[in-house]
């Protein structure tokens, strides 16, 4: 691609939207007068993460493109339609630009950093690319920040769990590996190894280790869907919660290298609905 000319976010767009992510984006569930706000916030999302991920634009040109979303969010400039959209969508709800530009340092490290040292590297990725997306729509819905705690921890696992399933294809496309080097060396292998048709036991091993510590952080965030006020926010919580714990045990069997590591529409309905089914009962319960 040639980077001498001016690029702006649609020119290194995707084409994914939200029906493409491996979890639900303000779907159903979620009140009607909250889904612009949400919608807003998940365009700004999408145009940085295909910024940081295109294959072919230069890392300085990629920043450039990041500058102009931040600029446009804070009001400086309206060089990016997905910042500037955000910012209106903000200002009428009076909601912070916190939680934005909180996503664009995890974007910018997409851009220069490739690899991660440890577990505790990989958790403070977590906090800016993954925790201020729940966050928000928690700020959106009104909820009490005592809830982030359980939030972050949910929001990490599924980062996390994006990660795993997609390894192979992260590593093959665009070089970035976000399984610890610390555990890849300790088991006697390299990232290298995710160059491979299927998982040696040994990254095996990796992964199932770091699918267990995920599922530690879903046991931290299992009674957040009860302690959501909001009785439509927390079904699409349980459901999310229902999700991540479902794609673990199949990180806990399958070889993301080799096997589908996503759910199909009809398994996705079936957990959704039964999720749904155990979040009322269980605020019920609670309320009781």
């Amino acid at each position: 691609m040639d980077t001498t000319m001016t690029l702006a976010a649609e020119d290194l767009a995707s084409g994914k939207g939200s029906n493409d992510e491996n979890f639900p984006v303000a779907s159903a569930l979620i009140a009607p007068r909250h889904r612009a706000v949400v919608m807003a916030f998940y365009r700004f999302a999408r145009a940085a993460d295909d910024v940081a991920d295109n294959p072919l634009a230069e890392p300085g040109a990629k920043l450039e493109v990041l500058e102009d979303l931040r600029s446009s969010l804070q009001g400086e400039t309206e060089a990016a339609p997905e910042g500037r959209d955000l910012r209106e969508a903000l200002r009428m709800r009076g909601l912070s630009t916190e939680h934005g530009l909180d996503l664009l340092e995890a974007f910018r490290r997409d851009v220069t950093k490739l690899r991660y040292d440890d577990w505790a590297d990989l958790m403070d990725y977590c906090r800016y690319s993954a925790a201020p997306v729940g966050r928000f729509v928690l700020d959106v819905h009104g909820e009490d920040r005592a809830l982030w705690p359980m939030n972050d921890a949910l929001c990490s696992a599924l980062q996390v769990i994006n990660h795993l399933q997609d390894c192979g294809k992260d590593k093959r496309e665009i070089d970035r590996v976000y399984i610890p080097l610390d555990q890849l060396f300790a088991a006697g292998v390299g990232a290298d190894a995710l160059d491979a048709p299927r998982a040696s036991p040994a990254l095996r091993g990796v992964i199932v280790d770091l699918t267990r510590r995920t599922q530690a952080l879903l046991d931290i965030s299992r009674p957040f869907a009860r302690k959501i006020k909001d009785g439509r926010l927390a079904l699409e919580v349980g459901v999310i919660q229902a999700l991540a714990e479902d794609l673990c045990k199949l990180l806990l069997t399958r070889d993301p290298l080799s096997q589908e590591m996503h759910h199909d529409k009809a398994r996705m309905a079936a957990l959704g609905l039964s999720a749904m089914a155990r979040t009322l009962l269980s605020r019920m319960g609670a309320k009781r």
